[in-house]
């Protein structure tokens, strides 16, 4: 009874490889469920492929990470840490957003995030007078931006960093080291021409641990199969079946994930429309699951369990077998595994 994630491991690191030759310094992200693969697995490939630092987005993941992984770890959310962690401070980077935030860890190792395009966090314009007076006392390792995924023109995110590096600089701020996150090795080029002197670390966890085409992928185990009469009532809810079919009982429910969406934002005529076929399918009870059968996803028979799902297949179609496995078409960065497992070509 297991949802698995099953990983090509000569081709994920072969892939690594690549995205590594790519982006010279990279800064491997190894935050929250780990992209699906778990977060101690992949600070333990950061470490295998050398990097000097890793990033993880709280205090309480740097803590649970220093033990598998021996070099630098930068904290990304801002903010103090709680009094039950402890973290080996030599080791560890913190992010601090705010001039007030940058007056307080006296000698401690930081880095400074600067406000984007995002408007998440960080320091704006007009606060670098008072940030060069607040951070006489600070070990600034460099500064941070956080750029966002889309681009709606004529936003560019490459020029955002130069100026920022200008305004830095004239505010009499030298900008040794700016970690950012979210572009291209081109961009990244015509930053590192622009600004030699600076070195440009890129972070980034899904385009390193997911980018690899068909080298992950998730599959579910089916449980049981039973046969069901239109009409029949079935489930918790003891809902009416509307067709005759097959109630077929997989592996995989609310606590790993499945079944569970986040808010979307929606550009473009297609997307819409597929979102609002969705809307209609969920208005009269029809759910798609993210489980694939007969090269289709199936809709839920009724709302995913705790630890499994409950699926309906039409009677024109032939249902799969008590052990059989079926892929999951999932969001890694919200689904757990009940295991990851290494599978070979």
């Amino acid at each position: 009874m297991t949802l698995t994630l099953s990983i090509d491991v000569a081709r994920w690191r072969e892939h690594q490889q690549a995205v590594v030759r790519q982006f010279p310094g990279l800064v491997p992200v190894c935050k929250g469920n780990g992209y699906g693969l778990g977060q101690l697995r992949i600070a333990q490939e950061a470490k295998r492929l050398g990097a000097g630092v890793i990033a993880v987005g709280t205090v309480r993941e740097a803590a649970e990470i220093q033990h598998v992984f021996d070099g630098d770890i930068m904290v990304l959310t801002p903010g103090p840490a709680p009094d039950d962690v402890v973290l080996p401070s030599h080791r560890v980077l913190t992010t601090v957003a705010t001039v007030t935030a940058a007056r307080e860890p006296a000698g401690a190792r930081t880095v400074v995030k600067l406000r984007s395009a995002m408007r998440r966090h960080g320091i704006t314009e007009q606060e670098l007078p008072a940030l060069r007076g607040a951070m006489e006392h600070l070990r600034c390792e460099g500064f941070s931006l956080h750029f966002p995924i889309n681009r709606p023109r004529p936003y560019r995110p490459e020029t955002e960093a130069a100026d920022w590096i200008d305004r830095l600089q004239s505010a009499g701020l030298p900008v040794r080291t700016l970690f950012v996150s979210h572009l291209s090795a081109d961009e990244l080029s015509w930053l590192r021409h622009r600004h030699p002197d600076t070195d440009f670390r890129l972070r980034t966890g899904t385009r390193l641990w997911l980018g690899g085409r068909d080298v992950t992928e998730y599959r579910s185990t089916v449980l049981e199969v039973r046969p069901v009469d239109a009409g029949e009532r079935f489930g918790t809810a003891q809902e009416r079946a509307r067709s005759k079919g097959h109630l077929v009982v997989v592996a995989g429910g609310t606590s790993h994930g499945i079944g569970l969406r986040a808010p979307q934002v929606l550009h473009g005529l297609r997307p819409r429309l597929r979102h609002l076929a969705g809307a209609i399918r969920a208005a009269t009870d029809r759910h798609l699951s993210p489980f694939v059968h007969a090269g289709e996803r199936r809709p839920f028979a009724e709302p995913p369990h705790a630890h499994e799902s409950v699926l309906f297949l039409p009677d024109d179609l032939s249902p799969p077998a008590s052990g059989d496995t079926l892929l999951a078409q999932v969001r890694y960065t919200t689904t757990r595994a009940d295991r990851v497992v290494e599978r070979t070509p």
